[in-house]
């Protein structure tokens, strides 16, 4: 497993830990900066040029790549998205498991 791999996986780590003490806030944070990791590796491995960009920062540059899958900029605009007074996303969505599609489309392409 090479380190970004690593990194990925301790973020997913960190979210399952998270979610079992029904943290959902921190799960999705760790979903977040998993994605980030793997963006940033997608787009270094394409010649682009990354500023010292956030996760959200990220999230929000890859939504505009025309070789992302549609659902897959669907799962990039979840991750994005604030939540609701009540702490609460807008849509239905399972932020962790849609973050790993995210990774693995990423890491594979």
């Amino acid at each position: 497993m090479t380190r970004m791999n690593s990194q990925i996986e301790t973020e997913f780590d960190r979210a399952a830990q998270a979610r079992a003490k029904n943290n959902e806030g921190q799960a999705r944070v760790c979903a977040r900066r998993a994605a980030g990791i793997a963006i940033r590796d997608y787009l270094t491995r394409r010649g682009t040029h990354i500023p010292g960009s956030s996760a959200y920062d990220l999230l929000n540059l890859i939504k505009e790549d025309t070789l992302l899958p549609p659902d897959l900029k669907l799962v990039a605009d979840h991750l994005t998205l604030r939540v609701t007074e009540e702490f609460k996303l807008p849509v239905e969505a399972d932020l962790v498991a849609d973050a790993r599609l995210l990774c693995d489309w990423l890491l594979n392409n």
